[in-house]
């Protein structure tokens, strides 16, 4: 039930059209760890907060499950995604996704960049979240 009951949230987080997230576009400042990463226009940006004790007490599910639920998304539009020894959701070669949590007494913030239909070229001044040889791509 947990699992069911936080990919059904995360879901939900998914389904707020490109259009209603770029009405709702605001700046924010965070502090998060991690190297650099890129936020903009054609990217899901869900930063769920969530108390795990109402679920699972263990970041290590919580990342597994944000992993996996990407993954499915992306299979809805025919890419094979997968984890790998870096961090996010990769096709292939290619992050599709970025994840990057903080959780401070079982309650999370931060969370993950889905490349919807993104401008890969913000890429090219960047070394995504430090990972380098490796290359970017989106839903698109």
């Amino acid at each position: 039930m947990n699992t069911n009951r936080i990919q059904e949230v995360i879901v939900t987080l998914f389904s707020v059209s490109l259009a209603e997230a770029q009405a709702q576009e605001r700046t924010r400042c965070q502090s998060r760890g991690g190297l650099i990463t890129f936020h903009g226009p054609g990217q899901l940006v869900c930063y769920p907060v969530l108390n795990l004790g109402c679920f699972r007490k263990s970041v290590r599910w919580y990342v597994c499950e944000l992993e996996r639920t990407v993954i499915k998304t992306c299979g809805q539009f025919g890419i094979e995604a997968s984890t790998s020894p870096d961090t996010g959701v990769w096709a292939g070669d290619n992050k599709i996704c970025a994840i990057g949590i903080h959780c401070g007494r079982y309650i999370t913030s931060h969370g993950l960049a889905l490349n919807c239909n993104t401008d890969m070229s913000w890429f090219d001044n960047i070394v995504p979240c430090g990972i380098m040889g490796k290359g970017v791509t989106s839903l698109s």
